[in-house]
């Protein structure tokens, strides 16, 4: 079963300063989908901790909804989480903590192995590699064509001959698989130009110009 996000960027109720008494400190402004479509995994790992496989050490995994969630969001959650036991994780990120992300850390591995037929289809597997190729991995495809350990393999890519998926009704194998070994990935990597995420951060920048930087901020859940 594949993971999804379900978001909605939230701004700071705007007539509070005229109406200090008044109970709703936020409002909904935008739901994430479409800025961001997409279900990237790295990206969910690098800043929630869902499905992080990479090993990143998160920025805001597990912190529920804000005790001053508006109501419209909670009523929201609250309704897919009663007719969806699947909805989980929910969380909160500031603008500010987006915005200060130092974007040049890495994730401290040797390397990013990746497998199956082509990188971004259906069957393209990935792993961190750190000093020894995952057990997993050795059972199913063995060294070859990489010898040793992964300090001294080379980053590249190779096709090995049948060890490709089972297709088709008689469960036969692809007659190649394809591997790629790259080195390690930084937060700009999955959260930067391309990834979907800097529309969301162009977005929420957008919006603090109007609201103020603590003004701003994303809720999110999974399923």
């Amino acid at each position: 079963m594949g993971t999804d996000i379900y978001g909605v960027i939230e701004v700071r109720e705007p007539f509070n300063a005229l109406w200090p008494d008044q109970k709703r400190q936020w409002v909904e402004c935008m739901n994430l989908y479409p800025i961001y479509p997409g279900n990237g995994y790295d990206g969910f790992g690098c800043l929630f901790g869902e499905r992080n496989w990479a090993g990143w050490e998160p920025v805001a995994e597990g912190r529920s909804l804000p005790t001053d969630v508006s109501e419209t969001v909670c009523k929201d959650y609250e309704h897919l989480a009663r007719a969806d036991r699947a909805v989980h994780g929910s969380t909160w990120i500031s603008w500010p903590e987006l915005r200060d992300l130092d974007m040049t850390v890495r994730l401290p591995a040797r390397g990013i192995l990746g497998f199956g037929d082509s990188p971004g289809d259906g069957t393209w597997v990935q792993c961190r590699i750190d000093d020894q190729w995952p057990n997993e991995f050795i059972a199913e495809y063995g060294l070859s064509p990489m010898s040793g350990s992964p300090a001294d393999t080379p980053y590249g890519t190779w096709w090995q001959d049948g060890t490709g998926r089972q297709d088709g009704f008689w469960g036969q194998r692809k007659s190649k698989t394809m591997f790629q070994y790259k080195p390690t990935i930084s937060r700009h990597d999955v959260l930067g130009l391309g990834t979907g995420w800097d529309h969301v951060f162009a977005v929420m920048q957008t919006l603090a110009h109007r609201f103020g930087d603590e003004g701003v901020r994303l809720i999110a859940w999974f399923d």
